[in-house]
């Protein structure tokens, strides 16, 4: 049976396995190299893993850079002591430029505005180019670079020197039986590459893998990868699960838990929850567990979701409420009393119940439920610690 967190006060919490997690790591730099930066992206509360506490391991295993999405998170990070390569995927306002100059975060720029904007700065931020390449949102279209290059020969010299990096993102980079467009963009890519070059950007950093396109072939490497959903021990696609876990090992970091609060009995033709939209055909015992849709139980779970209980499942009875929900008790988790714990995601005995396949049953994907976990659940770290870097001599 799942074992309690040191404090016994917490009702929920989510698990962060550090030696799941130094698994992952390894695998990913195994698969790069030393020559090519393996980055972190921990945008979105590092999917759920939690800001912070993913980033501090990641950075004592010896991670190159971190990915954000935001300006906001990178300060945060800066500011909790992360002193390597910070670089924002989403868009920064102009107003923020300064901020990210002091903090030595570099941002995305992919539209004329915010290029125009930055070679009025003084005192620029480092930044990189975001080339479309056929994902269609952010970035510039390869037949834009004539005037992206045109605009950066006006400009200073202080601005020409923070150009740091191109790079672009794959849009379906999730089979390795079907990489048709993926090397379209790839092509797309080089070709851009190569208008830099001969634009005298020479030694830029280029990028194009984000964990899909990291995991298809080192081809698609280069200066460095962008690995988020990998790193946390999760696959992009059940396409490449299928076609490379036997050659490749990747661990879930990420258990979620709560505990019972409540035991009680129901009578046959009880209605259970709002609407009532679930009456239970017979007597029977259920639990009531202190998570609801507030905390990233997806409502779409009402009377189809599962969980463990004493290393048993337990299917959701009727609607999953802001702040509650219940289970039933059947067979050997019929003796579950107050305080005992129940695993959402995760392993308890035997079973385990996955991020996909909770994402699976709420019409979603595993991406969206972990994202989903709300920040302010405690994030546990569990497992072997990794050894903290020394420059003492031996």
């Amino acid at each position: 049976m799942s074992a309690r967190p040191s404090s016994d006060s917490l009702r929920t919490w989510v698990e962060i396995d550090a030696g799941a997690a130094r698994k992952n790591y390894d695998a990913f730099r195994g698969l790069v190299g030393k020559k090519v930066k393996l980055w972190s992206v921990v945008k979105s509360n590092a999917y759920g893993h939690g800001l912070f506490t993913f980033s501090k391991l990641v950075d004592d295993f010896g991670i190159d850079g971190f990915c954000v999405d935001s300006l906001v998170e990178g300060v945060a990070l800066r500011r909790r002591g992360i002193k390597k390569q910070i670089l924002v995927l989403g868009p920064t306002l102009p107003s923020r430029y300064a901020e990210a100059v002091k903090h030595k975060i570099a941002v995305t720029i992919s539209s004329f505005d915010a290029l125009r904007a930055l070679t009025r700065e003084h005192r620029p931020p480092e930044f990189h180019i975001k080339i479309d390449t056929g994902m269609h949102r952010q970035g510039f279209y390869p037949e834009d670079l004539p005037r992206v290059i045109a605009l950066l020969k006006r400009s200073t010299p202080s601005v020409k020197n923070s150009l740091k990096g191109i790079y672009t993102h794959f849009a379906a980079a999730k089979d390795v039986a079907d990489t048709a467009y993926t090397e379209r963009q790839f092509g797309k890519f080089k070709k851009a590459a190569e208008f830099f070059e001969k634009g005298g950007f020479k030694n830029l950093i280029k990028h194009v893998s984000a964990t899909g396109g990291t995991l298809l072939g080192p081809k698609y490497h280069l200066d460095a990868v962008r690995v988020g959903i990998g790193l946390y021990g999760l696959w992009p696609s059940e396409e490449l699960e299928k076609q490379l876990s036997r050659r490749i090992k990747l661990t879930p970091v990420l258990s979620w838990r709560t505990v019972v609060s409540e035991v009680k009995r129901l009578k046959k033709g009880d209605y259970v929850g709002y609407d009532m939209t679930e009456r239970v055909p017979r007597d029977m015992t259920m639990a009531v567990l202190p998570v609801g849709y507030w905390h990233g139980f997806s409502r779409a779970l009402s009377g189809r979701g599962e969980v463990l209980v004493r290393g048993k499942r337990a299917r959701v009875l009727g609607r999953v409420s802001m702040d509650l929900l219940a289970v039933g008790l059947t067979g050997d988790t019929g003796g579950a009393r107050p305080g005992d714990i129940a695993t959402i995601i995760g392993s308890d005995g035997a079973e385990t119940i996955s991020a996909r396949e909770q994402a699976r049953r709420a019409g979603t994907s595993h991406y969206e439920f972990v994202t989903r976990l709300n920040p302010l659940m405690e994030r546990v770290v569990t497992g072997a610690q990794p050894r903290k870097k020394t420059n003492r001599k031996k």
